[in-house]
């Protein structure tokens, strides 16, 4: 059964062995606040926080987005094992999507750092070898698990980048019928990124129009505005750099059966380093608990 779904970036600097000396953010960050190393460690107790809350469930499902999956050239291969290529079908299309079970042993090398992480405690006991091929989303995911729940199992769906906003609200809605199905308690965690052109020193430079589309994104993640998410163009938000769009649209597709919008916690909502960053609690109710910052 679905209970609750948490919201987080994926910056590597949450994981503390990234962040160097001066917690890796030095020169021109694009940092929005006065002092970039407490804001790293703001969003990082954010976060820490939001996943805290999963922690009373013990299987969690990881969503976000896997760039080098693409609709346009969807041919999923068959496979088993950790990042296993699957596609799900919605109406006549396909959409592609990559899991990673329980048994996912990860590594933060190619980020600077040899940080193992993994989805559940007996992957990391198990002696695999570390995988130093997965994908930022599912390695921040396994590294908050192993700090906040480490009593948790968790896997992971990675949706393919382009995917349209209505396949990607059917995906949500699936997902959320197939823990439905199951009558042990069960968590999401969204891991997904907004718009990274919010300022002259971010990874994809300013773009005028990104503040707007970002507010846009924020006020809706806060308030668990279904609809405000899946109006969110996806053409517009790949122009200004949200990669996370199509995450935040399973999102709202995993609380569609729902009456009401979601309750929503908010822990963060800033664009340190010019990117939107949103950290949030969603359960299912009527009640809105508002922001905390």
């Amino acid at each position: 059964m679905f209970s609750i779904a948490a919201l987080v970036p994926s910056p590597p600097v949450l994981v503390p062995e990234l962040c160097g000396a001066r917690s890796g953010v030095t020169g021109n960050s694009g940092v929005t606040g006065n002092d970039p190393v407490a804001e790293v460690a703001r969003v990082r107790a954010a976060a820490l926080t939001a996943v805290g809350e999963l922690a009373g469930v013990d299987r969690w499902t990881v969503v976000g987005v896997e760039a080098s999956l693409s609709v346009a050239c969807s041919d999923p291969a068959d496979g088993t094992g950790a990042g296993t290529p699957t596609a799900e079908k919605s109406g006549a299309r396909i959409t592609p999507t990559r899991e990673y079970g329980c048994d996912l042993v990860g590594t933060f090398r190619g980020f600077g750092a040899e940080v193992t992480v993994g989805m559940s405690a007996s992957a990391l006991s198990s002696g695999t070898e570390p995988d130093p091929e997965v994908p930022l989303a599912v390695l921040i995911a396994a590294w908050l698990r192993g700090a906040a729940a480490p009593d948790v199992q968790a896997r992971a769906r990675l949706v393919a980048a382009d995917v349209s906003a209505d396949e990607c609200v059917a995906l949500g809605a699936r997902l959320r019928g197939e823990l439905d199905a199951d009558p042990e308690p069960h968590g999401v965690l969204v891991v997904a990124d907004g718009a990274r052109t919010l300022s002259t020193g971010a990874p994809g430079y300013f773009e005028e129009r990104a503040p707007e589309l970002q507010r846009r994104i924020d006020d809706a993640l806060d308030v668990g505005d279904r609809a405000g998410l899946r109006v969110l163009d996806p053409a517009e938000c790949a122009r200004l750099g949200v990669d996370g769009r199509a995450a935040y649209q399973v999102l709202a597709g995993l609380f569609a059966p729902d009456a009401a919008d979601p309750t929503v916690r908010t822990y963060y909502r800033d664009a340190p380093f010019g990117v939107g960053y949103h950290v949030s609690v969603w359960r299912p109710g009527d009640d809105r608990e508002g922001r905390a910052r």
